[in-house]
């Protein structure tokens, strides 16, 4: 494991090491996570409000383009943290489930989201029935698991998802050398396995998803409209500095 701020853990280090490591904080306080963030892309000139506003915006436009109405959608998040993304998509979906194992995470969420609601979650099985949404999404995420238990994760969140459900899967590229250089600045980021896009759409095959996909976002640290415009043009290039994979679950 590497020590906090010095880098990231790849896929091809030692999975088992990072297998034993317990759900983070489930226990032990959750760290100040805004200001982490903010210090490791500080470099960019923007906050982490820039990506979150800006993750909103893809899933939303993503549902939409792929047939879905998000006002009829009932929505898990799977490792919502303190629950920044909420008060941007809330409005728009039928309902928001947030799942996570930090309590003090979700306490502070439940602050900020009244509309919301907030479960703990052990980091292994989802604490809901079989097909109970009709989408989910995991954002910045998956690069926690450790890789010994990617599959798993994405068979549980296949399993909680309605027939035709979609799984959006938001996360680092490894491929962005600016995105590597953020990861090693963030303790958060201490045990970071990264994957890659073409790993993660793998991942979603393996798991019995169709119709798998991904798109790029974050090429630049602006938020003018022609920017947004080329953002979308740009979706195909893998340079941005983080991704979205998307899977359908079959019908």
């Amino acid at each position: 494991m590497l020590e906090p701020g010095t880098g990231f853990m790849s896929v091809t280090q030692d999975v088992d090491a990072a297998a034993s490591i317990e759900p983070r904080w489930a226990e032990a306080p959750y760290p100040d996570y805004v200001a982490q963030v903010n210090h490791s892309i500080a470099f960019a000139g923007v906050d982490q409000s820039f990506f979150t506003r800006g993750k909103a915006r893809r899933m939303l436009d993503l549902l939409r383009r792929r047939g879905e109405d998000p006002a009829k959608i009932r929505l898990l998040d799977i490792g919502c943290g303190i629950g920044l993304i909420h008060p941007h998509i809330a409005p728009a979906f039928g309902e928001v489930v947030g799942v996570d194992v930090a309590r003090d995470a979700l306490d502070a969420a439940r602050g900020a989201n009244p509309c919301v609601n907030y479960q703990c979650y052990d980091g292994r099985t989802l604490p809901t029935a079989d097909g109970a949404f009709d989408a989910v999404m995991t954002i910045c995420v998956m690069h926690h698991v450790p890789p010994t238990q990617w599959s798993a994760f994405v068979t549980d969140a296949r399993r909680v998802l309605r027939p035709g459900g979609l799984f959006m899967i938001f996360e680092h590229n490894p491929w962005n050398p600016f995105t590597r250089l953020a990861v090693a600045r963030c303790p958060f980021d201490f045990d970071a396995a990264l994957l890659s896009p073409s790993r993660l759409t793998r991942l979603l095959r393996d798991g019995g998803f169709g119709e798998v996909g991904r798109e790029f976002m974050f090429f630049t640290p602006f938020a003018l409209p022609r920017i947004a415009s080329l953002e979308e043009r740009l979706r195909w290039c893998p340079a941005g500095a983080q991704y979205v994979a998307v899977g359908r679950k079959p019908a």
